[in-house]
């Protein structure tokens, strides 16, 4: 059953411990998250973006993955809190004139420099390698090291001139703390953004109110009122309703209760007007209109075809 031939078993090929903590290097660490894509694992590459929590990303590799939410994709729940692309902001970086990058061919015998970084801070100097914090401002996307904005105090960005607040400032791929701090800030300001969207949207069952404050009537409103009162016939005369408005002031009534006794008075015929006879016999109620047919007129021109 084993042990034959004259073999002897050591105590740690019979025996199990316990598991030894794999530990993860620290240097692997820090290339991965300051040179690979969060979400493809790709090389960073222009245009750069990062989220509210910090982390960076392709900007394409974001596009694709807003527009295929795929469950099975296993790097999604690293970018679950991003829901639009508004949600992450286009990183302004500087470059580092000592970096070569791919400018020489790639040998066996040359010693690459991990801690040789593709970009620094246009402020201090300092190399974005991952040995220094790093943040980034989310209204103009400028990215400063921390000493930076610490060390030169002031409310507008140092190389654009944009002004910013203390929560415009975001850590870089901070520690877990940072992260925590930055989870809890993107929530409360996705919160004010979203009750700021209800309240300007108009209240349907809120009523129309005039400036003054009183309410303005409807149109049920004017159908309850009193009625107006009725115009002048547009066969009476501008002149003749004048006529009798300055015979009600005379008389010393009121001008309404002149237009009610108007109302409820009978009509008076044309024929008992004092108007002219030419404007009588307008009318169907002049003596005119009464004539027989043989005495009324036939407007027929009798010329020299007629014969």
């Amino acid at each position: 059953m084993g042990c034959d031939g004259g073999t002897i078993p050591k105590r740690h090929e019979l025996v199990k411990g316990p598991k030894k903590v794999e530990k993860v290097d620290k240097n692997a660490e820090l290339v991965a998250q300051w040179n690979y894509c969060t979400l493809s694992q790709e090389i960073l590459r222009r245009p750069i973006v990062a989220c509210e929590l910090g982390r960076l990303y392709n900007k394409d590799a974001v596009i694709e993955f807003l527009l295929d939410r795929s469950p099975d994709k296993a790097l999604g729940k690293a970018a679950a809190h991003i829901k639009s692309i508004k949600n992450v902001t286009e990183l302004r970086l500087s470059d580092n004139p000592a970096w070569e990058g791919d400018k020489e061919g790639t040998k066996g015998d040359k010693h690459d420099d991990l801690q040789r970084a593709r970009f620094i801070c246009p402020v201090v100097g300092l190399e974005m390698n991952g040995r220094h914090r790093f943040c980034f401002l989310r209204g103009c996307g400028c990215v400063f090291s921390e000493r930076a904005l610490k060390e030169i105090k002031a409310e507008v960005c140092h190389t654009c001139g944009a002004a910013f607040q203390d929560d415009d400032v975001v850590v870089l791929n901070g520690s877990k703390e940072d992260v925590e701090a930055l989870r809890q800030r993107m929530e409360a300001r996705r919160l004010r953004a979203k009750l700021g969207k209800k309240a300007k949207k108009p209240k349907a069952a809120e009523s129309v109110s005039s400036p003054d404050g009183e309410e303005a009537p409807g149109p049920s409103g004017v159908k309850a009122g009193k009625p107006e009162a009725p115009g002048p016939e547009p066969r009476e005369k501008p002149a003749h309703a004048a006529a009798r408005g300055a015979a009600a002031s005379a008389s010393g009534a009121p001008a309404g209760k002149a237009g009610k006794a108007e109302r409820g008075a009978p009509k008076r015929s044309i024929a008992d007007s004092e108007e002219s006879e030419a404007y009588k016999s307008l009318f169907t109620t002049h003596s005119s209109a009464k004539r027989p047919k043989e005495a009324a007129a036939h407007w027929v021109t009798h010329t020299s075809y007629c014969f």
